[in-house]
């Protein structure tokens, strides 16, 4: 489940239904849509601070806070949130500690979601964390929740947000309950979970073996990094230069081998075929149940980030410019909110002088600049979690080593609203929670094909138990606030060591002219296990009775990889690997192919050579839509023989045609783009033809940057076995066929969906964003149009798309019931910045939505335009700029 809509499936009844519909009807009066409006001026009185503090909006409702102290910076932090942004703070928490059936009512999904979460406890680790913390940690998250609670005081709900409004009619709203310095340690583990690294690529490799048998065939779906074409974060010389010998081949016409790889020698390191069976069974109803929980930030192959920082030796400035943007699932609000926080007199007692990005519902910036430092963050994706295959026995123990040990259990209340409660046994072994028989439904079957010693029947045999770093307590939040006050490299490195969860890439740039990496992380020691049933480097599941697949430890934070001022003059961080898997195994091997980097890198490269950069120039690369997947594939399209017959009864010049799009086409995903369009049909029929016939619904291939390097390696084998379709039993396809049938498919659709000449298509009639609320977005199952619309922002068509810089994401997995692809935005950069080292005020930003949660508000998407046609806005910081950009002032009185 995303986090899209939870009450879908409500039922609200139609008594419901009418009442709501005069609800919205009524949208204009005071009672239901204005009346949570905050005020953003004068002065109202906030129990608990210690002196006045200012708060100064712009014309986007942008705050800029200013105070004394540290724990009233917080404080009033804590109450601008809960002013703008509070449904979506409760809303959070709720889904962080397995409590929303205790919002939304006895709604499935909010049912399976609350039974997943409990089971892996994010709750009860955030609470473990509390006191792991410095005492200025918590005194900082205390003095946020004060601030909270001090906006929520003597409030109603139906005077905080609409949304309580809306969920009072079907369900029972009580009074608002505290907030707690816990519900802001536990939105980390939501942040973590939507960030994990490699856990789907276990499941998937699991499930693909199941359904094929064949290990090289599984092999070829995650073929080696391209490093030869892709650089990775941290190139060495060599790599540097080897991929410039290949760039000029390219130039020249040299032939190159096609690139991928068969990851590894599949027969001496794949697993027993007959465990391996049972386990992509058994895994299944593991990915059914963590499916249920929803994504704050988003999910899918689109999620990533990119970031890059340039030297000031490159730039017109003669200092460093940062730039970053977070590629998240689209929701309104947006995942972000921008808000700077100012000490008056910055120093020991109150150290922070800082702007950017924030979560509502946690103190302290995310992603931003203080006076000194700014920072970017992306996706790491180091292997930071393992399912463990534990053999079970009816008796509550499990096989650990040669002996049995006992399952441990603790019972789990999930409260309802307007339904029974629910007990929820949970069950754990050495390795952390049993997460595969968490729903019933999915519950692993009794007739597992099991390999030999096997438990007894009459149970179901495995279960899968999760380990993972965020399930242990950790000090993530201290990073926060390090992070916030630091000043060089040194600073970053002690910061990075805090950061455990999620594992993150940090880019830097300091005002004294110096730029860095920093790789932080919690990340676990695999043993070698060379006569072990599978591989011991955490790609696929563990059998959890074999005590040498258990983790070692962590690695040691002084030993992650990092950089200072390389030679290059930049360094470009999109979640490929930091360095090649052949020096640095230890973070994993499954990372993004690097597609985004190096686009990123060759624009930088061609920039650097002409003259210096400037910020109008990193927003130009931001904005490149250039589409790695086409540049692989169209040459070999335009190279195959239409002249046949037709192909499944279309004509073959009718699919020529179209064809012809991609002639003159330079691989660029321009919103007007007819050649796009056709592109992105042709590229997720070819992902259709050659993969759903071989694998399980769930895996199918979303078209993401792996199945790019993928293809690349199929079109080298023109009768690979997944070029033939296995629903045809009389014939062998190969390659050329398969592509034709997708072109010719592709052609079919498009003429339906955008009409006859393809002259005429446009990708951004078919690539279409609408940012929908999480509770209230999707109609249906009590929840009228007419509120949805209302909620969710206007759709919009767009360029870009997946594996590309301007990462406006879909999945080539989705299709519509009536057999048609859906190229719907799932992916967007929530935020796009880029920060000017020389001149801070100089430095621009946008938010995917703006800043305000309140559907009545002028603020609830006043940037989304602009993010859409990829401007930004002056993003000021001294107190001179934030004075003259002014439009509002408030003091916070004690």
């Amino acid at each position: 489940m995303s986090g899209t809509t939870v009450l879908r499936r409500a039922g609200l009844g139609l008594a419901a239904v009418l009442v709501v519909a005069l609800v919205v009807a009524t949208v204009a009066t005071f009672t239901f849509v204005r009346r949570p409006l905050p005020d953003h001026d004068g002065a109202p009185q906030v129990p608990g601070l210690g002196a006045e503090v200012e708060v100064v909006r712009d014309e986007r409702g942008i705050p800029h806070v200013y105070a004394d102290t540290a724990t009233d910076l917080f404080m009033a932090q804590g109450y601008v949130h809960a002013q703008d942004r509070f449904f979506e703070m409760d809303y959070r928490r709720h889904l962080t500690a397995g409590r929303l059936a205790e919002l939304v009512g006895p709604v499935e999904t909010a049912l399976e979601a609350d039974q997943a979460i409990r089971t892996m406890g994010w709750r009860r680790v955030a609470e473990a964390e509390w006191e792991l913390l410095e005492p200025q940690t918590r005194t900082y998250l205390s003095a946020y929740a004060d601030g909270v609670n001090a906006y929520l005081n003597e409030r109603s709900p139906s005077g905080i947000a609409l949304e309580y409004t809306v969920l009072g009619i079907g369900v029972e709203v009580t009074d608002i309950e505290p907030w707690h310095p816990i519900d802001s340690l536990a939105w980390l583990k939501a942040m973590a979970w939507d960030l994990v690294g490699n856990y789907a690529d276990e499941l998937e490799r699991a499930a693909a073996y199941g359904q094929t048998g064949d290990l090289d065939m599984v092999a070829q779906l995650f073929p080696e990094y391209p490093a030869d074409r892709n650089l990775p974060i941290l190139p060495t010389e060599r790599e540097i230069e080897t991929h410039a010998e290949l760039a000029a081949e390219n130039d020249t016409g040299t032939d190159t081998e096609a690139g991928g790889g068969t990851g590894g020698d599949a027969e001496a390191s794949g697993p027993d075929a007959e465990l391996t069976t049972a386990a992509a069974q058994a895994l299944e109803s593991t990915r059914a149940v963590l499916g249920a929980v929803p994504h704050a930030l988003g999910s899918g192959d689109g999620i990533g980030s990119n970031s890059w920082v340039v030297s000031g030796e490159h730039t017109s400035s003669g200092l460093p410019l940062l730039a970053n943007d977070p590629h998240l699932g689209p929701s309104v609000p947006g995942i972000w909110y921008q808000a700077g926080l100012h000490c008056r007199t910055v120093g020991p007692e109150c150290p922070f002088e800082v702007s950017g990005f924030t979560f509502a519902g946690m103190p302290g910036v995310v992603i931003g600049h203080n006076a000194e430092l700014s920072w970017g963050l992306t996706n790491l994706t180091a292997d930071s979690s393992d399912f463990f295959l534990e053999r079970t026995y009816p008796d509550g123990t499990y096989l650990y080593d040669g002996a049995r040990r006992r399952i441990t259990e603790r019972i789990e209340t999930i409260e309802v609203n307007g339904g029974d409660p629910i007990e929820l046994t949970v069950r754990s072994t050495e390795h952390g929670p049993i997460v595969s028989d968490v729903i019933a439904p999915t519950r692993a079957a009794a007739d597992l094909p099991l390999p030999e010693q096997s438990p007894p029947s009459g149970t179901s045999g495995f279960a899968v138990a999760l380990s993972w770093t965020a399930l242990e307590p950790g000090r993530t939040m201290d990073a926060v606030f390090a992070i916030n006050t630091a000043s060089d490299a040194s600073d970053i490195a002690a910061a990075a060591a805090l950061f455990e969860v999620p594992t993150q890439n940090i880019v830097f740039a300091t005002t004294e002219g110096d730029i860095g990496y920093q790789a932080p992380g919690r990340i676990p020691v695999r043993a070698a296990v060379p006569d072990g049933v599978v591989p011991a480097d955490g790609s696929w599941p563990r059998p959890g009775w074999d005590p040498r697949y258990d983790w070692q430890g962590y690695l040691d934070p002084a030993d992650l990889p990092a950089a200072l001022n390389p030679e290059s003059g930049y360094i470009v961080a999109a979640n490929q690997p930091v360095l090649t898997p052949d020096r640095y195994a230890e973070l994993g091997g499954d990372f993004a192919y690097g597609f985004r980097a190096q686009q990123i890198r060759d624009q930088l490269s061609e920039m650097v050579a002409a003259g210096p950069v400037d910020g109008a120039d990193m927003s130009r690369i931001q904005a490149d839509e250039t589409d790695p997947a086409a540049e692989m594939l169209v040459p070999t399209l335009l190279e195959l023989d239409l002249t046949d017959d037709e192909v499944d009864g279309v004509d073959p010049e009718f699919v020529a045609e179209a064809v012809e799009l991609f002639e003159d086409w330079d691989r660029v995903n321009d919103a007007d783009s007819p050649a796009a369009a056709y592109f992105a049909a042709v590229w997720t029929n070819l992902l259709r033809l050659t993969f759903w016939d071989q694998m399980p619904e769930s895996q199918r291939p979303s078209g993401g940057s792996r199945w790019i390097e993928v293809v690349r390696g199929l079109l080298a084998e023109e009768d690979n076995p997944w070029w033939d379709d296995r629903a045809t039993l009389n014939q062998v396809e190969q390659r050329d066929r398969i592509l034709r049938m997708a072109l010719a498919e592709a052609r079919t659709q498009l003429t339906v969906s955008l009409g006859k000449n393809p002259q005429d298509w446009r990708w951004d009639q078919l690539h279409l964003l609408t940012p929908a609320h999480p509770i209230l977005g999707t109609p249906g199952g009590g929840i009228p149009a007419l509120v949805s619309d209302y909620v969710n922002l206007d759709t919009i068509g767009l360029g870009g798309g997946s594996s590309i810089v301007n990462a406006t994401g879909w999945s080539a997995a989705a299709w519509s019931e009536d057999g048609y692809p859906d190229f719907s935005v799932s992916a967007v950069p929530s935020m796009r910045m880029v920060v000017d080292l020389a001149d801070l005020d100089a430095s621009t930003w946008v938010n995917l939505t703006g800043s305000s949660g309140h559907p009545a508000s002028e603020h609830y998407g006043d940037q989304y335009e602009a993010w859409a046609s990829g401007e930004t806005f002056a993003w000021p910081f001294s107190r001179s700029a934030v004075d003259a950009a002014a439009e509002q002032r408030q003091t916070l009185v004690p």
